[in-house]
Formats: structure tokens, sequence, C-alpha cells
């Protein structure tokens, strides 16, 4: 078998191919983990509210526990009769505000039975056991009332979110020591070509280091995955078909080099004979142009026929990239084509991908005909962000992509895009 005959798709439709497929997967597994260990995996049950948050009427700011009612007329001067604090004992915690009284409060203290309103302290002075007032306030002000942040049985996490701090937190809050989140998969990285060697051997003269593989293992940790680094592919048919196929075995394979024109690049007519189906083989995009889709174990395979007219095998297909590579070509496709799929394996829900805005800082000329993603760097402060493109020597140039922290996307039709402008900007 041959190549797979070329489907080269803009960008929107190799993305939308991708998101397609992406949602057909679903985790392998589960596993319960600590609250601290669960931090940037997927969350695989709900969480849902132990009791009402908060369990009482907190109070929001320091000041006075009051009735609003008494502050018609300003200043005025109430006497104080005790003091909450947060955690307070139970015998604070039950004072009451009969009218005509203030009872001091700290934020987070509950607030006590009479009281309607909280004076943020800014507002009063207090000498001798009584507090003047210059400010009036509005009944429920500055109190956060029982339940008001959910009740008791409330669900506060849903599965498929990736757990930060923020959700760490919510689980915290409801008690949760362990977690049950879905297992990393394994994701295969088979980087290829007689010039890469191996990072502890010293590369000949046309040698270089093989540090796809390493870029690739660190993208797929950050996206919750387990790389397994294989050996480097040789351009040579027999051994290549071996780690193609041992690579098949992970839950997902990305290959790093072998997918361009050239007479050594094997990659994509061996997967044919090993009966791959081949969603796209290119993308209109630079860098990253020759990233090749597919996957294999489908019913029925081979090039030219849409993800619409092959049916899945009940037993799912494991899927492949093809990645360019030059290094900055291969690290911009994982980021656009590689994370829905393995976000999808995590167990995470979809996320769509979102271009934020910068003013452009310097003009930009180019070529029509691709959606470029050009390395650039954002600066500035506050609401003042600038973006430029950073200096480099293109897709094989990591250093500059590494002083780089966003990406500029410029649409196919520009040539031009003048300094000012705005442009959208895809974040590192």
């Amino acid at each position: 078998m041959g190549l797979p005959a070329s489907m080269v798709v803009s960008f929107e439709e190799a993305r939308r191919i991708v998101d397609e497929q992406a949602a057909r997967l679903r985790p392998q597994g589960k596993e319960l983990v600590g609250l601290l260990e669960s931090a940037g995996r997927v969350l695989a049950e709900p969480i849902h509210a132990d009791r009402d948050f908060p369990p009482f009427r907190r109070a929001a700011r320091d000041g006075y526990a009051v009735r609003a009612a008494d502050l018609a007329t300003l200043p005025t001067t109430l006497p104080i009769v005790g003091e909450i604090r947060a955690g307070a004992p139970a015998e604070s915690a039950a004072l009451t505000v009969q009218p005509g009284q203030a009872i001091s409060i700290m934020t987070g203290a509950p607030t006590p039975e009479g009281a309607d309103a909280i004076v943020m302290v800014e507002h009063t002075t207090a000498h001798d056991g009584r507090v003047e007032i210059r400010k009036s306030v509005r009944a429920g002000e500055n109190i956060v009332a029982t339940g008001s942040e959910a009740q008791r049985g409330e669900r506060l996490l849903s599965p498929g979110i990736v757990l930060d701090h923020t959700g760490i937190s919510v689980a915290a809050s409801t008690g949760r020591v362990h977690l049950l989140v879905y297992a990393r998969p394994k994701v295969a990285v088979l980087a290829t070509g007689d010039e890469i060697v191996d990072i502890d051997v010293r590369p000949g003269p046309h040698q270089i280091r093989n540090s796809n593989s390493y870029s690739l293992g660190a993208q797929i940790q950050a996206a919750g995955g387990e790389p397994i680094l294989l050996p480097i592919a040789p351009d040579e048919p027999h051994r290549l078909r071996e780690l193609l196929e041992e690579g098949l075995e992970a839950d997902l394979l990305l290959i790093a080099g072998g997918v361009s024109m050239g007479k050594y690049d094997l990659v994509e007519t061996i997967l044919a004979e090993l009966s791959a189906q081949f969603l796209f083989t290119g993308a209109k995009i630079q860098p990253g142009k020759p990233i090749v889709f597919g996957r294999w174990g489908a019913e029925e395979s081979g090039a030219g026929k849409s993800a619409a007219d092959t049916p899945v095998r009940q037993d799912s297909p494991k899927y492949f990239f093809g990645l360019p590579g030059n290094p900055v070509s291969t690290m911009v496709t994982v980021d656009l084509f590689v994370r829905p799929v393995l976000g999808a394996l995590c167990g995470a829900a979809p996320r769509p991908l979102i271009f934020l805005r910068a003013r452009l800082k310097s003009e930009i000329q180019t070529r029509t005909g691709l959606k470029r993603f050009l390395p650039a760097v954002l600066s500035g402060g506050f609401e003042q962000a600038e973006v430029e493109l950073a200096r480099w020597q293109g897709s094989g140039d990591i250093a500059a992509t590494a002083r780089a922290n966003c990406y500029i996307v410029i649409p196919p039709d520009r040539e031009k895009v003048a300094a000012g402008e705005w442009v959208p900007i895809l974040p590192r």
C-alpha cells in the first residue's frame, strides 16, 4: 500500500475534525488520590456541599453589627454590648443586638441575632464603650446569608473539570481528604530520523539531539498525560514499523518527524501498510503544515474517507498524530491539535480554543495562503499590553520560542498587519 491521498485542509477544518474525534473518546480508568495529589488531574466524581455555605450568617467586614433602622439619623452613637470574632465561643456567638445597640464583629464571624446589617469599621469611631457611626447601611449590607453560596446537597464540582487550586479549595471545604480522578492516559512519543541522537550522546557534525521527545513529554505531562518515550526510529522501514506498532499500544501516539515529502519520510507509508485511516494529512498553517492525524483499528480504513463515512469499532481505535520534525512546528501543533484528544483521554470536558487580543507593536509583513502562528512576546503592564514577533529563524529555532510567551495569529488573507492594530494571540 502506498502513501495516502493528500488531504490538506484549512486550520478550522482540521480543528473541527480533531474535536469531532475527541468527542468519541473516554478515559480508561479511575483512581483515588490524596487531595493535594489531585492538582492538575481531572475529577471523576461530583462533589456536593455537605452543609450550607456559609453555615451561618457570616460577617463580610470588620465593623459593628447593628439594626439598620437605628441609623436613620447620622451621626449616631450606640453602646457596644459585646464582641464576636471569627471562631468565637458559643457564648459570644449567642449575643443579641437589641434596638439601639451595637456589637463589635470581625470578618467571618457569625452575625448576632437582632442585627440585620454591619457598618464597616472605617465609618465609625469607638470610645469608652460606645461607637459613633457616620454612615447608614441597608438591611442585609455586609452580611452573607446562610446558604447563599451553596445549600446542603448542592453540586459544587462536576466530573470533567481539571482540578486547580480553586477546585481543591472547594473539595477541602467539604471535608474531602481523597478525590476520585481519571487515570492518566499513556502517550507514546516516537522521534524519527537518522539525524537524531539521544541527548546524552555527542552529536556528529550533521546530527542534532532529540529535543522533540522531551518537549513533547513536557507538554503531555502539563496536559495530564503520562509520556512514554520510545527509542529513536531510524529511516529504515522494518525498525520504524516495529516502533510504530509499539507506539500504537499506548492510548495515543505522537510521532515527531518523517511526515513531510522527502525520500526518507516513511511514516505515512508504513502507517498505511498497517491499515491506518488518515483523517487529514496536512493543515494550511505555518509552522506545522505537514501535520497528520489519523486512527488505527477502525472497521473500515483507507485514505480519503471522512470521519462521517467510517464507523468506529466498538473496541475504540487508537489515534495518532504525525507531527512535523522541526521543534517549533512540533510544539505549535501539539497546542493546536493534540490537546483536545489528550484532554478527552484524560476525561476533561471539551474546551474551545480561545484567542485573546493585543495591540501590535511593530508592523508584520508575510505571505498569504496559510494561517500563521508565529512566536511572539507579550509585554506591557495592566491594560496596556503590546505584542511583537520574537526574532526567530524559522521553525527550527527553539531558543527564540523559549523567549516567546505567546503566538501571534495571522489570518491567511493578510500579507501586512500595521503597527497599532489589534491582533489575535494564542497564549503559551
